[in-house]
C-alpha cells in the first residue's frame, strides 16, 4: 500500500466517523424533541392559583373547620432521596372517564374524576375521588349562562369541551376542570388523562381483560357480580364502573374496584414495559399534555412501586348532603350534594401534602384508603 493510498484511507476513515457521530447526534436530537413533546395541549398552569405558605393539620383527619396552620418561611437543606425514573418528585394528575360513547370528545360529561398523586421519591401512588354532583363555581362560563357561574362539578369539563366551548382555550374539558377544582377546593394539577368510554373498554381488552375479586355482600350487591375472583372484558368492567344501583358513593367503590383490577394489570411484568407503546396506541383516542418522556417515567416507576403502597381514597360520606338546587340552566330544581368547602380544602391540602390518607391505618370516619390486594 502506498503512502497516498494510506492517507486517503485514513481521510475516508476520519470521514465516516464524522458522519457517524453527526449521524447519531442528530437521531438523538429528534428523539429527545419527540420524547419530550406532549401529546396534547397543556393545562393553564398560570391560572391555578397557589396556596400560601402553610402546612396543613397534622393526621388522618382534619380540623372541623378546615382550619390550617402557618408555617415560618425558614427552612434548613436536609438530605432528601432522589426521584426515581427520572422523573420529578411530585406528580399530580388529572383523570377523567368521559362519558361519551363514541371515539371523539365533541362533548361529554365528566362521569368519573380522580386525582393521582405520584410520589417518585418513596415510591407511592394515592388516589382521591371526587364527587361529580358537587355544586362548584365554574370559571369562564358566566357569560354564555346569562350570568350563571354554579353548576355541577361534572359540567366543567362539558362546558370546555369543542362542542360548549365556552372557554377558549386547547386545553378544553381537562383544563376548565381542573381550573374549577383548584378554584374551589384548591386542587393542584400538573398533568390530565381523558378517557371515553368506548377507548376505557378498548383498552381493557387490549390488555386481555382484568382480574376482580368481589369480597362481600355488599360489593356483589352494588356491582351485580357474585362473590369471588371474576375476569372481565372491556364491556362488563365499563357495566360495572358505571353501575349506580347504591347511589352515587356506591359507584365509587365500583369504580375503585375496576381501577385495582386495571392496577394489577398495568403493574404485571409482562405488561409494564408496554405501556408507553399502549399509550401510543390509543394516543387518538386519549386526550392527554403527557410527554412520550414522562409516560416512560411512570412506566418505570409502575415496576417499582409496592401493592401497599397503591391505594384509593375518598372524602368521609358523612361530610356531603343530599339537596337540590335550583339550576337556571335546566329551569328547575337538580338533585345535588352540598359540603363545606373549607373541610374539603383542608383534605386536599393533606393529600397534596402526603400526610392523608394513611395507608394502611383504619379510621373511624370511614376515611381510610381502599388497598388494593
Amino acid at each position: 500500500m502506498t503512502q497516498s493510498q494510506k492517507y486517503i484511507i485514513t481521510l475516508l476513515s476520519i470521514i465516516a466517523c464524522s458522519l457517524l457521530v453527526g449521524l447519531g447526534y442528530f437521531t438523538y436530537s429528534r428523539y429527545q424533541a419527540f420524547a419530550s413533546q406532549p401529546l396534547g395541549a397543556a393545562l393553564p398552569i398560570s391560572e391555578q392559583s397557589l396556596p400560601p405558605t402553610w402546612t396543613v393539620s397534622p393526621g388522618p383527619s382534619p380540623t372541623p373547620a378546615g382550619l390550617v396552620t402557618f408555617a415560618p418561611t425558614v427552612s434548613f437543606p436536609t438530605a432528601t432521596p432522589s426521584a426515581m425514573c427520572g422523573g420529578p418528585n411530585i406528580m399530580n394528575i388529572l383523570v377523567v372517564g368521559a362519558d361519551t360513547r363514541g371515539d371523539n370528545y365533541t362533548y361529554g360529561l365528566a362521569d368519573a374524576i380522580r386525582i393521582v398523586r405520584v410520589d417518585f421519591v418513596t415510591p407511592k401512588l394515592t388516589v382521591l375521588e371526587f364527587p361529580r354532583d358537587l355544586w362548584v363555581e365554574i370559571p369562564h362560563i358566566s357569560d354564555n349562562l346569562d350570568g350563571q357561574d354554579h353548576e355541577k362539578l361534572n359540567q366543567a369539563y362539558l362546558y370546555g369541551q369543542p362542542g360548549f366551548k365556552y372557554w377558549d382555550d386547547p386545553s378544553a374539558g381537562p383544563g376548565l376542570l381542573a381550573l374549577t377544582l383548584n378554584k374551589n377546593f384548591g386542587v393542584q394539577t400538573d398533568h390530565y388523562i381523558s378517557i371515553n368510554m368506548r377507548t376505557f373498554e378498548n383498552i381493557i381488552n387490549a390488555l386481555g381483560g382484568i382480574d376482580v375479586n368481589i369480597t362481600s355482600e355488599e360489593a356483589s350487591r352494588s356491582t351485580d357480580l357474585s362473590i369471588g375472583a371474576h375476569h372481565l372484558g372491556g364491556a362488563e368492567a365499563l357495566k360495572v364502573a358505571r353501575n349506580r344501583k347504591g347511589g352515587s358513593f356506591e359507584r365509587a367503590d365500583n369504580q375503585n374496584i375496576i381501577l385495582c383490577g386495571l392496577r394489577k394489570k398495568l403493574t404485571s411484568p409482562g405488561v409494564v414495559t408496554q405501556i408507553p407503546e399502549l399509550i401510543e396506541s390509543f394516543k387518538d383516542n386519549i386526550r392527554t399534555d403527557f410527554t412520550p418522556e414522562q409516560i416512560s417515567q411512570l412506566a418505570c416507576l409502575g415496576t417499582r412501586l409496592p401493592p401497599q403502597n397503591i391505594a384509593f381514597t375518598s372524602f368521609p360520606q358523612e361530610l356531603f348532603t343530599q339537596t337540590r338546587e335550583f339550576d337556571p340552566v335546566f329551569n328547575k330544581r337538580i338533585s345535588i350534594l352540598a359540603a363545606d368547602f373549607n373541610i374539603l380544602r383542608d383534605y386536599v391540602g393533606q393529600f397534596h401534602a402526603g400526610t392523608w390518607p394513611i395507608l394502611g391505618i383504619a379510621t373511624d370516619d370511614e376515611d381510610s384508603a381502599v388497598v388494593c390486594e
